[in-house]
């Protein structure tokens, strides 16, 4: 890491163990402190006390998907922007992570070219979650 660089903690959540490590050695590699999550419920129950500069989000995942997280977060009180990954793009799915305060979508056969500038994207654009319109 590079002093002038800031140290940044990302906050990484997907239920297969595989992509998990895969990101985490990704972002690490790229300076940034990771914090990882198997799943939505593993994150909720440990964001009482900790808010990451940024989440980066699985869509689909076993007991709740990206967006429904996305929300969960937003009503606890976590202004981090969040990036959700997805190996389901559809033509709708912009549409519903932006209306789950979603800017930054990000699709699985692409994440090492992009995850890491939507990354730093995400947390220079820090205003956005306030503009939350409904759940999707």
């Amino acid at each position: 890491m590079t002093s002038s660089q800031p140290l940044f903690v990302i906050a990484v959540i997907d239920d297969d163990r595989d992509v998990l490590g895969s990101l985490r050695f990704l972002l690490e590699a790229e300076d940034f402190t990771v914090r990882t999550y198997s799943s939505g419920v593993d994150c909720l129950s440990q964001m009482a006390s900790f808010a990451p500069d940024c989440f980066v989000i699985d869509y689909k995942m076993a007991e709740m998907d990206g967006l429904e997280l996305a929300l969960h977060l937003r009503a606890r009180g976590q202004s981090g922007p969040v990036v959700l990954i997805t190996g389901y793009p559809d033509e709708t799915i912009e549409h519903k992570a932006h209306r789950a305060g979603i800017q930054h979508v990000v699709l699985k056969p692409h994440i090492a070219e992009s995850l890491v500038a939507n990354v730093r994207a995400a947390i220079a654009d820090r205003s956005f979650p306030s503009d939350i319109r409904e759940s999707p």
